[in-house]
């Protein structure tokens, strides 16, 4: 491996213009880790909100952003064996994904799919973490059960239509364009709702009401969402787009048996990521070699152009995952 590496790095908290081109060490791996080579780097919400200054990287975390990409192993560490040098693999990133090496739990990496890019694996990691703790492991979706997600059209929003259909899931989403509403249905909802003209609450309580929902928005959603929950519903926050303040009527969570819950995944130890990737390999990368799921890829943009991708994350206009090529 080279002494030195490209990189992306946040100059000061703002906007997309701080990310900035450096040139940085290249990561040597400890015990238990491995060093990717990256092809590409999936860009996400939370680098977002790192770039802005609201998300610090945990203790000893990479300062760089990046929480997921594809590649190849060119270093392993001394308890490694698991993985070789040579192996292609996407992993989940506990940051430093903007760079052209990244170093990463190896128990945090799982095998490039068969039939699936490089490109396309980057999009995997971070959203298929999220969707399968938050959805199956926290939120306990069961085949039958009403499941709406709202932000159907994102990176998590596609994940969680496929995986929740693949399940048996009845699935709802909702979204702010025909065009992505339609995008929804093509992937497996049953009813996409555009939020610009219908209120979700009323297409939920027309269906007997939700039984799971995943929402990234908070705000304003949080009371609705609690309306629009069945008896012993349960409501899984995972980000707060509109704010994580609301007033909220707790007799209603009381008398209808709801639970309310919510995690976010950087935090976590490395033992509870290493849990979800055994069983995202075990349940998920089969449907993913069967063509049953997979990523919807809205764009790629150069590592330089890193400023480029979250000015179009943020404008929301995306469908899908937007990845950094090295």
């Amino acid at each position: 491996m080279p002494e030195t590496m490209r990189a992306v790095e946040i100059s000061e908290p703002g906007g997309p213009e701080v990310l900035k081109p450096c040139t940085r060490p290249v990561p040597r791996p400890r015990a238990d880790e491995i060093v990717i080579k990256l092809a590409y780097a999936g860009v996400n919400r939370p680098d977002a909100l790192q770039r802005a200054g609201l998300y610090n990287p945990p203790p000893g975390a990479s300062d760089l952003p990046g929480l997921e990409g594809a590649g190849e192993v060119v270093a392993v560490g001394a308890s490694v064996s698991d993985w070789a040098v040579g192996d292609q693999v996407c992993a989940l990133l506990p940051g430093g994904g903007y760079a052209e090496y990244v170093a990463t739990p190896a128990a945090h990496a799982l095998p490039v799919p068969k039939g699936l890019s490089l490109k396309e694996a980057a999009c995997l990691p971070e959203t298929f973490f999220t969707v399968w703790s938050n959805v199956f492991m926290r939120g306990g979706l069961l085949a039958g059960e009403r499941f709406l997600v709202h932000g159907g059209s994102s990176g998590i929003g596609t994940t969680a239509i496929q995986l929740a259909r693949a399940f048996g899931a009845r699935v709802f989403a909702t979204a702010g364009s025909e065009a992505k509403c339609k995008a929804c249905l093509d992937l497996g909802a049953e009813r996409a709702i555009n939020y610009r003209d219908e209120d979700f609450v009323e297409v939920a309580q027309a269906e007997g009401g939700m039984n799971l929902i995943l929402d990234m928005v908070g705000g304003s959603y949080i009371p609705r969402n609690i309306k629009a929950l069945a008896m012993e519903g349960r409501l899984v926050n995972i980000a707060f787009l509109q704010g994580s303040k609301a007033e909220v009527n707790f007799a209603q969570i009381m008398m209808r048996r709801l639970t309310v819950t919510g995690s976010t995944l950087r935090p976590q130890s490395d033992e509870a990521k290493a849990k979800i990737a055994e069983a995202l390999l075990a349940k998920v990368w089969p449907l993913i070699e069967a063509g049953q799921v997979g990523p919807v890829m809205d764009s790629a943009y150069t590592l330089g152009e890193a400023g480029r991708a979250h000015a179009h994350m943020e404008s929301g206009a995306h469908i899908g995952k937007i990845v950094l090529e090295m």
